[in-house]
């Protein structure tokens, strides 16, 4: 049987869905430390574990759209659940309470604490110290949880630990993320085409799996 948590679970019918969504990207904006990808694992918990807003494997499909995106991750997905739940209405609120604490908070830093502070009190350098292995932690748990929603193998995994060296090499073209992005558009294109093809030559009996 398949797992409920990867079918959609759409809830625009949901009494109070959008001070609801203000509330959950609030919370999230507010204690994540670490810039976009270190709030996903949390958005992920939020809106298919804890709510069941949406599937998981749709929260792929919309953190793959959000990756793809000008702008900030972590506002881009937040949009996308957001439009998904109650379309413009949704991603406003949705954005306005991720953006929200960052904003008030950036803004008490910018006036209260200077870099000579940061760096020279010790106990808020320690603070910042310790967050550290936090924000990896965070940085590294969506990675490992797409992999899966991918399902990423022992036969696949070589993809992306060589996308992954190529960008952080550096190089000229090839360290571009956006290469990667329309060769990975238009591999998909490609194998969609493909297996359609086989299905219409075999009466539709090809499966789904192959893709």
């Amino acid at each position: 049987m398949e797992n409920l948590a990867n079918k959609p679970a759409p809830r625009a019918a949901e009494k109070g869905l959008l001070g609801k969504l203000f509330w959950s990207f609030l919370r999230i904006g507010a204690f994540t430390f670490g810039g976009g990808w270190a709030m996903i694992s949390l958005i992920e918990r939020e809106v298919v574990d804890n709510r069941q807003w949406i599937g998981r494997e749709e929260f792929l499909d919309l953190l793959a759209v959000a990756q793809s995106l000008p702008g900030i991750l972590a506002v881009n997905i937040a949009v996308a659940v957001g439009d998904r739940l109650r379309g413009m209405r949704g991603s406003v609120c949705a954005a306005l309470g991720n953006i929200l604490p960052s904003f008030l908070i950036i803004l008490t830093v910018a006036i209260f604490l200077t870099p000579d502070l940061i760096k020279n009190n010790p106990v808020v350098a320690a603070i910042f110290q310790g967050i550290r292995p936090a924000v990896v932690a965070l940085i590294v748990a969506p990675m490992v949880t797409s992999a899966k929603a991918a399902k990423i193998g022992w036969k696949t995994v070589w993809i992306p630990i060589v996308v992954a060296l190529l960008i952080w090499s550096k190089w000229p073209v090839v360290s571009n993320p956006i290469l990667y992005i329309v060769l990975g558009g238009l591999l998909g294109w490609v194998v969609l085409s493909h297996v359609e093809q086989r299905r219409a030559k075999t009466g539709g009996a090809e499966n789904d799996d192959e893709l």
